[in-house]
């Protein structure tokens, strides 16, 4: 089953400019939101790009402990090579001209370089469940020496690259073996390193520094000169039948030395044919197995929160939650709960969907569940109208994959606490209008909606009001948990969700509807009156399980979303036209956030309008994959074999934002299992 995803070559280096080499970017993680990452080129150009970012208990977080290697071949001759590009500040930048070619095997990055006749290759993976990465050297064709010069900067991943690092470190070393420690930061766990392989040998400098710079931060407005240390370099002798590997860990040695290199690879690329095995059969081939191995990046045990661990582990559980993307995001509740029948249902994993889906039940507070946890903490912010919403929806996937009444019936009792909680009214003016039976939201300073961009206490897209997919998400709410009840036996609180159910119904379609448009209000009763800007959100009116819009009105909502919203990787969250709209997602935070939810193409959101379209035109399958078809080149584009949280909103889509979303590859996944599964 795994051969296609074995022998894929998404990338050649042979006929690529410079320019795409830097941006162009790879990503392994290590199922604990830990993770490698980088330019195909090996520059750094990021702030979040590193060997080895270690997932550590709170209140650390994620931590870049190996910023990036120097990496040399020494040639018969006397001649040098060098593999990895490295971009110091100050310095004329020129790129290594001896990668040839960059691929992914079963989803993990495979290098090629070529230096005269010899040839050499080079694998990073990371073991799974720990902080540890390998990088594997082969070569053919000839024999060489290996230098790897290990660049560090103890640093928070979010930290910006010029975050004070004046001290030198402190160095532990025995043989091929060395222990680094911060001396300004005695929470964080050493950085262990070691070089396997013939004649390995470790040469220590003094340690010094170097000065680097990141030019995606520089373009990106941000501080973008940093210091790492280095200690000096690591060298083996690289021939035809001795390969090598270089260790990098905050693990035990213990840990470390637990599994040879060969095991590890061996291991990890065993784990990664069981995914695809496991998964739908729809799912086992081709783009959609591309995208079952994209979409295990972001369920993670959050190794970060103990107490989450414990209490799962008390239940018999295992803890797991979703990383809502790389580089920068931790796991949000409204991105798990859109993602999780894309990453986990899609994909087999029906029991770490349960895992998730009781995690969130202990954190309901208030009759809402958290929007984030930020990096580092083990409380979460509750500022969202939605999240919770989307909980129901998530259950109701869940309960139909698994058929597990138990997990259903311990969270009635929850359900229950959080629709009388919107009944009645909750924290940031989350409740429902007696008048009219809908579910209104919004406080000042808050940004409550999935269109949440907010720079300097400026909310770009407040929404405040009654806004059109809250209000279809909370009628879906109202009447799973009608059905809900039913099934256990409880009529009479079946009977009063059906009240509210209809009461919202009703005040819907009476109120949303706008005839100059031929679709749907995004806001009623907002700061300003009803809203008419022509936004996506109106499609969750069709394509949720329980369509809060008439019938009769789906075509006319269709027809607009298509002509104005839909591109090839995902619909524009504001229609051209519109006073609001910007085409391009760039510049400096404040403008890419005054363009964020402006027209910026979103790519989850062509899972919704397939599920609308598909309910309109039940065998239109052409229409469907046409509609996820520019997704497929995409995944050769930004990160390579990850789809991209957003893209401009004019030709040629530009992706910006995250390079790897969970959302973004859930829904795509989803669509394609959806339509592939049909008769």
């Amino acid at each position: 089953m795994a051969e296609a995803i074995l022998n894929k070559v998404p990338w050649s280096g042979r006929n690529e400019s410079n320019e795409q080499r830097l941006t162009r970017e790879w990503l392994v993680t290590n199922g604990l939101g830990g993770y490698a990452s980088g330019s195909i080129a090996g520059v750094a150009t990021r702030r979040y790009h590193g060997l080895l970012i270690a997932a550590l208990p709170t209140p650390i977080g994620r931590t870049v402990m190996l910023s990036h290697l120097g990496e040399w071949l020494r040639l018969p001759g006397g001649r040098v090579a060098r593999l990895a590009g490295e971009e110091k500040a100050d310095q004329t930048f020129e790129m290594p001209e001896v990668l040839t070619e960059f691929r992914l095997e079963m989803g993990l990055p495979v290098w090629t370089y070529h230096a005269g006749d010899v040839v050499v290759e080079k694998r990073i993976l990371m073991p799974y469940g720990q902080n540890t990465v390998h990088l594997n050297y082969r070569i053919s064709g000839g024999e060489a020496r290996l230098v790897l010069r290990p660049q560090i900067h103890f640093r928070g991943h979010e930290m910006p690259v010029d975050a004070g690092y004046t001290e030198h470190c402190r160095l532990h070393a025995l043989a091929s073996r060395i222990e680094v420690y911060s001396e300004s930061n005695a929470q964080l766990p050493p950085l262990r390193m070691t070089l396997l392989g013939p004649q390995a040998q470790l040469v220590l400098e003094g340690g010094g520094f170097e000065d680097f710079f990141y030019r995606l931060e520089a373009a990106r407005g941000y501080a973008s000169r940093g210091r790492v240390w280095t200690p000096g370099y690591f060298r083996a002798q690289l021939t035809p039948d001795h390969e090598c590997t270089l260790v990098a860990s905050t693990e035990s040695w213990d840990t470390i030395h637990a599994l040879t290199p060969d095991a590890a690879q061996r291991s990890e690329l065993l784990r990664r044919e069981r995914l695809i095995e496991q998964a739908s059969p729809a799912a086992r081939s081709g783009r959609a197995a591309e995208l079952v191995l994209a979409a295990d990046q972001f369920i993670i045990a959050p190794f970060s929160r103990k107490a989450d661990a414990a209490r799962a582990l008390a239940e018999g559980d295992q803890a797991r939650t979703v990383i809502a993307g790389y580089h920068w995001f931790t796991d949000w509740g409204r991105d798990t709960m859109i993602s999780l029948e894309g990453l986990t249902l899609c994909t087999g994993r029906q029991s770490e969907a349960g895992y998730i889906l009781r995690t969130f039940l202990h954190y309901v507070k208030d009759g809402l569940i958290p929007n984030m946890f930020p990096e580092g903490q083990n409380e979460g912010l509750y500022h969202t109208a939605d999240a919770t919403l989307w909980f129901f929806h998530a259950m109701d996937r869940y309960i139909q994959a698994s058929g597990d009444r138990v997990t259903l019936r311990h969270a009635i009792p929850k359900f229950i606490d959080i629709i009388e909680h919107h009944l009645r009214g909750t924290r940031f003016n989350i409740g429902v209008d007696p008048r009219d039976g809908l579910l209104k939201q919004g406080q000042e300073g808050y940004q409550l909606t999935w269109m949440d961009a907010k720079v300097e206490g400026w909310v770009v897209t407040p929404r405040r009001g009654k806004a059109v997919e809250i209000n279809a998400l909370f009628y879906n709410a109202l009447r799973l948990m009608e059905r809900w009840l039913r099934e256990e036996g409880d009529e009479a609180r079946a009977g009063e969700m059906a009240q509210h159910a209809q009461r919202c119904y009703d005040s819907f379609n009476q109120r949303f509807w706008n005839p100059q448009t031929g679709c749907l209000y995004d806001v009623i009763d907002g700061e300003k009156g009803d809203d008419p800007a022509i936004r996506p959100n109106m499609v969750f009116s069709i394509s949720l399980p329980n369509p809060v819009l008439a019938q009769e009105r789906w075509q006319s909502v269709l027809e607009v979303a298509q002509r104005l919203l839909v591109t090839p990787v995902g619909m524009r969250s504001l229609a051209p036209g519109s006073p609001d709209y910007k085409p391009n997602y760039d510049g400096d935070l404040r403008s890419r956030d005054a363009a964020y939810h402006q027209g910026t193409v979103w790519g989850w959101l062509a899972g919704p309008f397939a599920d609308a379209w598909l309910k309109l035109h039940p065998n239109d399958k052409d229409t469907v994959n046409k509609l996820i078809d520019g997704f497929a080149a995409h995944l050769s584009q930004a990160c390579i074999g990850q789809i991209s949280e957003i893209f401009d909103a004019e030709p040629p889509f530009t992706p910006r934002g995250c390079v790897a979303q969970a959302w973004s590859v859930a829904e795509v996944l989803r669509v394609l299992v959806k339509v592939r599964s049909m008769r």
